[in-house]
């Protein structure tokens, strides 16, 4: 039995420790070899990842580049952006979006001269509606962040209404993917969208530091990134102080030596997606989803989550009551190898494609125990 429901963390697949181990002993083995390949070998490496991750959203070439994670990426995007773009706008961010990012939009306000908008929760709700955003979207607002799908309710947005919005308020409409790509068909060539921020973690079973950042070209070409090194250039072994150029696509968002490891780790996730094929992996979920929200309706517990289906990513939240202790449901579970988390109350359940059916079942009978025991 695979009791794994941890696909909103890290995700895997099997066969995957076989597969990270032989990406890395092969960059091990290329890295210390006593020759000059060693970089023409990462940077090669590196093409590979970036040009998966195209593949994988479908957009355009030389339009994505790589970033340590989706802080690092929406940073680089804003300090590209001409000057003075957001001064005297609102920033649009819905209050369920990935903390980290509010955080730094939070900072970033005094700075580039907007003012962050955070659009709330209804009372007793859990996440944001769309059409709570779309009433507050007006044409002062020079950027939204929007979030594919909720980390702490699994509610997919309708990017296609938000975005078509956005385009029509003259807004720049951002996105961020990570708790959808992998496990929900995603295309930059559907959307009316200008940058994209992601990791390979969660659905598509990389490693940390693997982001990503996908600008629409013809803004790309007007972003001059502060965070900017070596690697930003046309030519990025020009070593003349005062003729610097940025280069005329996505690399103008690299920066200095850029890192190799975790797109080397995370590649193989990525081509097992590939092969396997998002179709697949989404029909999987699915009947895996259905059963816990069934399972939630049938012991009448709390749900977090969106129940139809079409309003969900790939997760499915519980509330979990007052008497329990989320604490120690987490650590029962465990001890079962049924493995979960919790973000405060908020029991996250995320079955993937090692998940098995006995699993859900073993997940049920052991939660109906230890609620009744808590």
């Amino acid at each position: 039995m695979s009791g794994y429901f941890l696909y909103h963390s890290i995700g895997t697949f099997p066969g995957k420790a076989g597969a990270m181990t032989q990406a890395l002993t092969q960059f091990s083995d290329a890295w210390s070899a006593e020759d000059d390949a060693q970089w023409p070998y990462a940077l090669k490496a590196r093409q590979a990842f970036i040009e998966a991750w195209q593949r994988l959203i479908e957009a355009p070439g030389s339009s994505l580049t790589t970033a340590e994670n989706v802080t690092t990426a929406l940073f680089s995007l804003i300090g590209g952006l001409p000057e003075g773009t957001l001064r005297g706008k609102r920033v649009l961010v819905a209050a369920d979006c990935f903390p980290s990012l509010h955080f730094l939009l939070n900072k970033l306000q005094d700075r580039f001269g907007f003012v962050l908008h955070t659009v709330p929760l209804r009372p007793n709700e859990t996440w944001v509606r769309d059409e709570d955003i779309l009433e507050q979207w007006g044409s002062d607002v020079g950027l939204a962040l929007l979030t594919f799908v909720s980390s702490t309710t699994s509610h997919r947005c309708d990017l296609k209404r938000l975005s078509e919005h956005g385009r029509a308020m003259g807004s720049l409409v951002g996105v961020d993917i990570t708790q959808g790509v992998g496990v929900l068909p995603f295309s930059v060539a559907d959307l009316a969208v200008d940058f994209i921020v992601s990791t390979s973690l969660k659905w598509l079973c990389g490693t940390s530091g693997a982001g990503i950042l996908q600008v629409r070209p013809d803004l790309l070409t007007q972003c001059e990134p502060e965070l900017r090194g070596w690697f930003s250039q046309e030519n990025p072994f020009s070593w003349d102080l005062d003729k610097f150029t940025y280069a005329g696509d996505a690399r103008r968002f690299d920066h200095g030596t850029p890192a190799i490891l975790a797109s080397v780790a995370s590649l193989p996730g990525l081509r097992w997606v590939e092969q396997t094929g998002i179709a697949a992996i989404a029909q999987q979920n699915r009947t895996h989803t259905e059963r816990l929200v069934a399972m939630a309706h049938a012991n009448g517990w709390t749900l977090a989550s969106p129940a139809d289906p079409n309003e969900r990513g790939g997760s499915v939240m519980i509330t979990l009551p007052d008497h329990a202790n989320p604490a120690e449901i987490v650590a029962s579970l465990r001890a079962a190898e049924l493995y979960t988390d919790a973000r405060g109350r908020t029991l996250r359940l995320s079955p993937g494609i090692v998940t098995t059916p006995e699993a859900v079942d073993a997940l049920e009978e052991r939660l109906i125990a230890l609620l009744r025991t808590a």
